[in-house]
């Protein structure tokens, strides 16, 4: 039996110990501007859509279509904030989510990033893990994948620190950002 995505109640907020995910939101886009033209350099090698600064209402757009997208349940997009000690969203650290999702198949790929004075805290592996515990129990997921530049040797480790196996390099699999061939290397986790 196959249940409408449209009818799974995805929480849009998760909480971790240090970090709080919270789902995509109108008004987010002028705070997101800054958090990314703040780490253009961190992201610009990795991140095709991270290659200039965006304006206020560019990222405005961009933040609603996530919004939208988590509503469908096409993209679960999530903002990454550091947890305060009364457990409230404090500072906007970076995104992440739940891509490529066949819902059919029950197949998600977890996608993130941070801004680079809060890289190497665990916030993203905080928020790998309650991505994955979101898909596996509430979603009924079958395989969880992290899909990355195999040169990313920090995106690597995020997924060999969050249980997931690599499972090969997929050899001139996509074009950078600079428009060569690059090698993607596949993580997963299966139910």
């Amino acid at each position: 039996m196959s249940i409408d995505p449209l009818l799974i109640d995805v929480p849009e907020r998760l909480d971790g110990e240090r970090t709080v995910l919270l789902a995509p939101r109108a008004g987010l886009g002028a705070e997101m501007a800054v958090v990314i033209a703040q780490s253009l350099s961190h992201l610009r090698p990795w991140m095709p859509w991270a290659q200039d600064a965006p304006t206020a209402e560019s990222s405005e757009m961009v933040v609603r279509r996530m919004q939208a997208d988590f509503i469908t349940r096409s993209d679960l997009c999530f903002q990454i904030y550091a947890r305060k000690p009364d457990g409230s969203a404090g500072r906007l650290l970076g995104g992440t989510g739940l891509h490529r999702i066949d819902w059919t198949v029950r197949k998600f790929e977890i996608g993130y990033w941070i801004r680079p004075e809060a890289a190497g805290q665990g916030h993203v592996s905080e928020a790998v893990r309650l991505l994955a515990v979101l898909a596996f129990d509430r979603l009924g997921a079958r395989r969880v994948e992290i899909r990355c530049d195999a040169r990313n040797l920090k995106s690597r480790a995020v997924a060999e620190r969050c249980g997931f196996t690599l499972e090969g390099v997929l050899r001139c699999d996509a074009l950078g950002v600079d428009g060569q061939a690059r090698d993607t290397a596949v993580y997963a986790r299966i139910a």
